[in-house]
């Protein structure tokens, strides 16, 4: 089937997902059109520009185990995008230092991860600020009043199951879309100059106000005194409809696990609702066979949703989606 033949298959969603699968229709002549609500690509992979700089307030980094996946990350490094960062991170508890963490190498982007989400978009159509309301198959398969001959929701199980009916046969994906998501606040401070005692980035344990803090001028590599606080999803859920209210709880964290006590010089909070995936699907994609499928980071097999887990979800069902409607 030719490409006029047909309408495209709309993504809804621009983050790695969503991007991961559009890149695979289109490597396979499917033409393909993305919308996202958000004023530009990312979705949770966010790097708005705050005090003239690019800063990861969503995801703080990568890591690479899949053959695929690594094929692309050595794309992503080859053209200046991605770059190793670290394999260690320091673990503090509410008395201070606990020990050092090693793990797999962190990867992370010296534009922000949000581009390489645009990287893996480009030369794809791309409507952002573009938000869909419903999909639904009354008179052939619609978002809203466009056309499509396949649909992909590439966001939170919350976020699809709100497009589709409740009743009928898209009624029976959007039931299974049953994982929930963390909130978590995101709280980015800057300061004149490094003033914490840890190199790349810290866990911290036990305390019921911050999880995780990201040394964004070492992970950026321009050394720029900002650090990037990860709340708890408790203090989320405690500043639902006021994420700027648990700049107190978050300031009283870092003065007594990490001593940092001169006040940050600017700072800015973000609060995402469906930050972190509380458990996993046992398949890598949802799908229906009026046309419509389910990506993202939740859908992961081996059990552990991160960056990778959204591309991959996004390719497996790219290629379900070229199969059935003949490419």
């Amino acid at each position: 089937m030719s490409a006029a033949d047909q309408a495209p298959v709309l993504i809804v969603g621009a983050g790695l997902a969503g991007a991961s699968c559009a890149r695979r229709l289109a490597g396979r002549g499917v033409p393909v059109r993305v919308i996202d609500r958000a004023g530009e690509p990312g979705g949770r992979i966010a790097s708005p520009q705050l005090n003239g700089r690019r800063v990861d307030i969503g995801a703080s980094y990568f890591t690479v185990s899949d053959p695929g996946f690594e094929r692309v990350v050595s794309r992503w490094q080859s053209s200046g995008l991605a770059r190793a960062w670290t394999d260690t991170f320091d673990v503090f508890g509410p008395q201070g230092f606990l020990d050092h963490s090693k793990g797999p190498m962190r990867w992370t982007a010296a534009h922000g991860l949000q581009s390489l989400v645009s990287a893996e978009l480009g030369g794809i159509e791309v409507r952002v600020a573009s938000e869909a309301t419903a999909v639904h198959d009354r008179d052939g398969l619609q978002v809203d009043a466009a056309p499509a001959s396949a649909v992909v929701l590439a966001m939170p199980d919350p976020q699809a199951a709100r497009l589709l009916p409740a009743v009928g046969p898209l009624g029976r994906l959007r039931g299974s879309l049953n994982v929930d998501f963390d909130p978590v606040i995101a709280t980015v401070l800057g300061w004149p100059e490094r003033n914490w005692p840890f190199t790349d980035g810290a866990f911290v344990n036990d305390d019921e106000r911050i999880s995780f803090v990201a040394d964004d001028g070492a992970r950026r590599g321009d050394r720029a005194p900002v650090l990037v606080v990860h709340s708890t999803a408790s203090l989320a859920r405690t500043h639902a409809d006021d994420p700027e209210a648990a700049l107190a709880d978050v300031c009283s964290a870092l003065r007594e696990v990490f001593g940092i006590r001169q006040a940050a010089s600017w700072r800015q909070s973000h609060r995402w609702e469906t930050a972190k995936p509380a458990e996993a699907h046992a398949r890598l994609f949802g799908w229906h066979e009026l046309g419509v499928g389910v990506a993202g980071d939740a859908w992961c097999p081996q059990g552990r949703p991160r960056m990778e887990s959204a591309w991959l979800s996004g390719t497996a069902l790219a290629d379900h989606i070229a199969d059935h409607i003949g490419y």
